[in-house]
């Protein structure tokens, strides 16, 4: 048997969790095959198969830590020798000549004279008695899928279950018996008080691990260490509708999905040229400002691992399309946990689009090193007044910025969102600024 050891995935990463198995202890596997998804405090891993072989061991359950370098699962590979369980000895059947057959081992005149009678019932075993309760081969408790369900949804360890099946396996009727008899409450009370048993199965405890835990070090670092200012602003987006409307076909015909997010982000590329600070970098020792030639619009995706931000590089050199298509594809991976850390580092600017969940205001932490993050609230159809004075239906959409106090002002925010507005209620201006 060969054991798979987790690999070193880069980033200074020395453990992680794993999420799920894609496989279970004697499954056949097929070389690249996806075994497991493990998470890091940057994203989603998935880990395939070295070659094809056969699973025997998982050495590390769901929701457990597992350690880079240390055994993850181990396997068979095709064609090597699987050295299964022990056959067992065959009974004596008659032969040809009407004989017993005599099975191997020793003979009756080897043998003491008290093993010559019948054995007693109480001296012999099943296999199933003999084996350590609610314990399989390989240290585990074995349960069916099946079985595994019916635990979870009464939220039952299989430790707690006393198994009637062969090597302990946990049955169906194992745990219906284990929940007439009072289940884990009635054990749980033995020496306990029934209110505090009550009160305790209130909580649900859950270890703070991988993105949420990095997100949860990030915000605190950033918000006890950055001076935060807020700039608030309403934006017409009326005229950037009817235009992602039009366009919306011709995208669609490339494959490519147009939301408001490529507009926003191109919109802000332009906008820098006018205050290129809001794409910068104070350094660690607070004594020089690094501006920075690219704009790498980072987005906040809420994802089922936490809150991630993939950024697009090179925002103000892509066009409106190729735009769209970064964004698509990093928002699929984001939510499906999957996106790279390529894709996650390197940003300079971002964006939490607050409103797509339908909130109007928020107050955004900046995400370190960057100097500003703008939240983006849903778009209202409000009554405003035209140039002659009438009522008139127009979308209004706002925004909230967030700025390093350190080095931005507000006078450079606001002439920065004046500019970035204007590209967004007059979107065809940008054709005026396009490389």
């Amino acid at each position: 048997m060969s054991d798979f050891m987790l690999p070193d995935i880069g980033e200074g990463i020395v453990e992680c969790e794993v999420v799920e198995w894609h496989v279970a202890e004697g499954d056949v596997i097929e070389e690249d095959q996806p075994v497991v998804e493990v998470m890091t405090d940057k994203a989603l891993v998935e880990i395939t198969a070295p070659e094809a072989g056969r699973v025997t061991r998982l050495y590390v359950q769901k929701g457990e830590i597992a350690k880079v370098h240390a055994p993850l699962f181990g396997y068979v590979a095709e064609g090597e020798a699987d050295e299964g369980p022990p056959e067992a000895v065959p009974e004596a059947t008659p032969d040809d000549t009407g004989t017993a057959a005599q099975a191997p081992g020793p003979t009756v005149d080897q043998a003491p004279s008290r093993d010559r009678r019948a054995p007693d019932a109480s001296e012999v075993a099943p296999d199933e008695e003999r084996a350590e309760p609610g314990r399989g081969p390989y240290g585990r408790i074995p349960v069916a899928p099946a079985v595994r369900r019916l635990l979870r949804e009464h939220d039952l360890d299989p430790e707690a279950v006393p198994g009637s099946g062969r090597q302990g396996r946990v049955l169906k009727e194992d745990v219906l018996r284990y929940l007439e008899e009072g289940g884990p409450v009635e054990r749980a009370a033995e020496g306990i008080a029934a209110a505090d048993a009550g009160s305790r199965q209130e909580i649900r405890v859950e270890p703070l691990r991988g993105v949420r835990a990095v997100m949860a070090r990030r915000m605190v670092e950033a918000a006890s260490t950055i001076p935060h200012f807020q700039y608030g602003e309403e934006i017409d987006v009326t005229e950037l509708l009817a235009l992602r409307q039009r366009l919306k076909p011709l995208a669609e015909a490339e494959g490519v999905r147009l939301t408001l997010m490529p507009f926003f982000m191109k919109a802000m590329a332009l906008a820098v040229r006018e205050a290129p600070i809001l794409n910068a970098r104070l350094s660690d020792d607070e004594s020089e400002i690094h501006y920075l030639a690219s704009v790498n619009v980072g987005m906040a995706v809420d994802s089922r691992a936490g809150l991630l931000v993939p950024n697009v590089k090179g925002v103000e050199h892509r066009s409106l399309l190729s735009v769209a298509e970064e964004v698509g594809r990093l928002t699929e991976a984001a939510r499906a946990g999957k996106v790279s850390q390529a894709d996650l580092k390197g940003g300079t600017i971002s964006i939490s689009n607050i409103g797509a969940l339908g909130g109007t205001y928020a107050a955004p932490i900046i995400n370190a090193p960057e100097v500003a993050i703008v939240a983006i609230g849903k778009t209202q159809w409000l009554p405003r007044f035209d140039a002659e004075e009438r009522v008139v239906k127009r979308a209004i959409m706002t925004v909230t910025w967030a700025g390093d106090h350190r080095i931005i002002d507000g006078g450079t925010i606001a002439r920065f969102c004046n500019a970035w507005k204007g590209f967004l209620e007059g979107p065809e201006t940008m054709l005026l600024h396009l490389g």
